[in-house]
C-alpha cells in the first residue's frame, strides 16, 4: 500500500467516526429546542373544532408520518438510518425525505458559493503576486488595502451593500430569488439567462468576501518565497522576469491550495447569510426554514451535510497538498 493510499485510509477512518460524533451530537442538541410543529398542528386543528383523532389523523395524512416513541427508540433509528443514507422525513415539506430535499437545495448552494470561491481564488493570486512584488510601489499598497478592506467586511454587509446599490438604487440586476418564474425550466436561453441574471449577486458576494483573504494570503507566500536561494539564483543567472515571476506564483500558490480545498467546505455553512439576503434556495435559506419550523429531521440533516462537507474538504486539502508539493511527499518517503 503506497503512502497516499495509507493516508486516504487514515484520514476517511477518522472522518467516518467524526461524522458520527457530530450525528450524535447534533441529534441530542436539535431534539432538546422545545416546539413540535406536529403537536402544534395536532392542536391547532381541534382547537378550530376538529375531533382529536380526526386532527392526529388529518397531520398524519398531511406530514406522511406521525413521530413517536422514546428519545432513545429515535436516536437508534436515526443512525441505523444514517447508515443507509436516510436522515429522515421532513414535516415542513409534507413528509418529504430529509436526503432528496437537502439534495435539491444543494444545487442552488454548490454552484453560487463554487463559482464565487474560483472567481476570487484566481484573482486574489494573481493580485497577491503583484502586491507582493511592487509591495514598495504605489500599486503594491493599493492592492493591499484594498485587500484588507475587503477582508474585514462581513459577507452579509457586502450582500446588503451590493444588493442596495444594484438592486435599488440602479435596478439593473435582480435580487430576489433563483431565478424568474415567467421562464419555463429547461435549457432554453430565457431560463438560462435568467439563471446566470440571478446567480450574479450571490456570486459577487461570495468573490468578494473571499477576494482580501486570498490577496493577503499570496502576498505573504510570494513575500516568503523571495527569500529564497533559488529566486537569487534565478536572478544572478540572468533569467527573464517572466520566467521568475512563475517560479515565484508556483511555488508561492502550494500553501493556497489546502485553503481552497478548506474555504469550499466551510462556505456551505456560510452560505446561511447570503441566501437569506438574497432569498436563494439553497442549504442556508433551508436551514433557517428547518430551524423556525422546528424541523427535527431536516435541521439535523443540514447540520450534518454542513460538518460533512467540512470533514471532507480537510481530507481533500490534506491529500491534494501531499500530490502536488513533491517535498511532503519526499519527506514522508525518508520518514516510511
Amino acid at each position: 500500500m503506497t503512502i497516499i493510499a495509507r493516508r486516504l485510509v487514515g484520514h476517511l477512518a477518522r472522518g467516518i467516526v467524526m461524522i458520527l460524533v457530530v450525528a450524535t451530537i447534533s441529534f441530542f442538541i436539535v431534539r432538546s429546542i422545545p416546539g413540535d410543529p406536529v403537536a402544534a398542528n395536532v392542536q391547532k386543528l381541534i382547537e378550530q373544532g376538529m375531533a382529536p383523532q380526526a386532527a392526529e389523523q388529518a397531520t398524519r395524512v398531511l406530514y406522511g408520518f406521525q413521530p413517536s416513541g422514546s428519545l432513545w427508540h429515535q436516536y437508534t433509528d436515526y443512525m441505523l438510518g444514517l447508515l443507509h443514507f436516510n436522515l429522515g422525513q421532513s414535516v415542513t415539506h409534507a413528509g418529504a425525505p430529509v436526503t432528496g430535499v437537502l439534495l435539491e437545495a444543494a444545487k442552488w448552494t454548490v454552484l453560487p458559493v463554487l463559482a464565487g470561491t474560483v472567481l476570487s481564488f484566481l484573482v486574489g493570486i494573481v493580485m497577491g503576486v503583484y502586491a507582493a512584488i511592487r509591495r514598495n510601489g504605489k500599486l503594491g499598497d493599493l492592492l493591499a488595502i484594498s485587500g484588507s478592506l475587503l477582508h474585514g467586511v462581513p459577507q452579509y454587509v457586502l450582500g446588503l451593500l451590493l444588493s442596495a446599490i444594484f438592486a435599488t438604487l440602479i435596478p439593473i440586476l435582480p435580487a430576489d430569488g433563483p431565478v424568474d418564474i415567467l421562464f419555463d425550466p429547461g435549457f432554453n436561453a430565457g431560463y438560462l439567462g435568467s439563471l446566470v441574471q440571478h446567480a450574479v449577486l450571490p456570486v459577487a458576494t461570495y468573490a468578494l468576501a473571499a477576494y482580501g483573504g486570498w490577496i493577503l494570503a499570496m502576498k505573504s507566500s510570494v513575500v516568503t518565497v523571495l527569500g529564497d536561494d533559488f529566486i537569487l539564483a534565478a536572478e544572478l543567472r540572468g533569467m527573464k522576469r517572466s520566467i521568475i515571476f512563475r517560479y515565484i506564483a508556483r511555488n508561492a500558490i502550494l500553501p493556497l491550495f489546502t485553503i481552497l480545498a478548506l474555504s469550499l467546505g466551510l462556505l456551505l455553512g456560510g452560505a446561511v447569510f447570503i441566501e437569506r439576503i438574497f432569498n436563494y434556495p439553497g442549504l442556508g435559506l433551508l436551514l433557517i426554514e428547518s430551524i423556525t419550523m422546528r424541523d427535527y429531521a431536516l435541521m439535523g440533516g443540514a447540520f450534518l451535510l454542513i460538518t460533512a462537507s467540512i470533514i471532507v474538504a480537510n481530507i481533500v486539502a490534506d491529500l491534494f497538498y501531499s500530490v502536488i508539493d513533491p517535498r511532503v511527499r519526499s519527506g514522508e518517503e525518508v520518514s516510511a
